[in-house]
């Protein structure tokens, strides 16, 4: 099921002998404007020409830039960055190009490792590496430009569970064992999924009674983004659905559900310290609706804090494709 941009470079590599720079910035994750301005200042431009004025870019030429992306990644200044990129051995570069030449397929669907960010990603897929480059030098354009190819050539699902998610978690890690160090990347990597979740979302479908899917984070819980994702599946299905973010409190949640009779209510918890198994189990308790005819919600306990938490009637999905799955198989009977 994987479909990755590589196998358009490869194409282009074989039609014009190396790639197009607008195929050197997405295997990179940069912008191509970014590409063409390390080519102008400081001589980091392909080394040959093809067919008169069209530049390809060789293996070599691409380890330069890689090499210049993961020195620039650590907060070395640009020109300094292409000083040592362009020192580098040509040796050195065929080696490090050996992973991701056009001619492998396999690694240039996916890469292990680092990905000469500094993050550690592991098996995952190859746009993870172009969104935490992007994310490491606060690269908005770039950023955006990413989500929004992974979004349209994967899908909503996938992109999420399989590009964004990974690379969010990445950068997670990151700060975590950097001493607080890099939390403006994860601030600023989730502001832009966020972003790109918004732009891509159809418009709220309408309320249907019991129909309407309520999605909050428990009170003290303020990670939304997971919620944002599922509210643009649900979206994108024209299930209706309503959308109370983070952290919202007991009461609120409470007239939230009485007020609006959901079907379903998605309950949202990071950690287990928010997560709270009687509050779900109240939640779920509620009715509404005339006599003889009372209707209660379906809760879900979503995240990873409710592991070991839940109960009989509280369905907890464990990823967002099982959530989608699981509102569908509910609203839609």
């Amino acid at each position: 099921m994987s479909h990755d941009r590589s196998d358009g470079d490869q194409a282009g590599a074989s039609h014009g002998g190396g790639l197009t720079t607008g195929e050197v910035a997405r295997r990179l994750g940069v912008a191509p404007t970014t590409v063409r301005s390390w080519d102008r200042r400081y001589g980091l431009g392909p080394t040959g020409h093809t067919d008169g004025r069209h530049r390809r870019w060789t293996a070599d030429d691409v380890a330069r830039l890689e090499r210049m992306c993961s020195l620039t990644a650590t907060g070395l200044p640009p020109a300094e960055a292409a000083r040592l990129a362009l020192a580098e051995p040509s040796a050195d570069g065929a080696s490090q190009t050996t992973r991701t030449a056009p001619s492998q397929p396999a690694a240039a669907a996916r890469g292990r490792g680092r990905a000469g960010t500094g993050l550690r990603l592991g098996d995952v897929r190859r746009e993870c590496k172009g969104l935490a480059r992007a994310a490491l030098r606060l690269d908005a354009t770039a950023l955006d430009e990413l989500l929004r190819a992974a979004v349209e050539e994967h899908g909503l699902i996938t992109a999420w569970t399989e590009v964004i998610m990974p690379t969010l978690q990445a950068v997670g890690r990151k700060w975590e064992s950097s001493g607080e160090r890099y939390v403006e990347v994860e601030h600023f990597l989730s502001w832009h999924v966020s972003g790109a979740l918004r732009r891509h979302s159809p418009p709220v479908a309408a309320d249907r009674p019991g129909a309407t899917t309520l999605l909050a984070c428990v009170p003290a819980e303020h990670h939304t983004l997971p919620l944002e994702v599922l509210a643009a599946a649900l979206a994108e299905r024209d299930l209706p659905v309503r959308m109370f973010g983070g952290a919202l409190p007991v009461e609120s949640l409470l007239a939230a559900v009485r007020r609006t009779g959901p079907a379903v209510v998605g309950l949202w918890a990071q950690s287990r310290a928010t997560a709270s198994r009687p509050l779900a189990q109240h939640v779920a308790a509620l009715e509404w609706g005339v006599r003889g005819a009372r209707r209660k919600p379906l809760v879900l306990t979503l995240g990873p804090g409710w592991a070991g938490q839940t109960a009989p009637g509280l369905p907890h999905p464990s990823g967002l494709s099982e959530a989608v799955t699981a509102v569908e198989s509910l609203v839609r009977r």
